[in-house]
């Protein structure tokens, strides 16, 4: 049986946009999921969820450019 390898997230070396994924997960409550078990264990709605919020979120940010 092989083990997946864990990946380290390093919040230090994110794109504006992972950090913004992870941001919206820690404002729903998930972060400690997401860091424990991966973006997988999310359902999908979830995962929906986070989607929309990271949308308005770069929506907004464009508004007020």
């Amino acid at each position: 049986m092989s083990q997946k390898k864990e990946k380290k997230i390093n919040l230090n070396e994110l794109t504006e946009e992972e950090l913004l994924k992870y941001e919206v997960a820690e404002e729903l409550g998930l972060l400690d999921r997401v860091l424990n078990q991966g973006w997988k264990s999310l359902s999908s709605k979830e995962t929906g969820r986070i989607g929309g919020m990271v949308n308005r979120k770069k929506r907004e940010k464009k508004e007020e450019k």
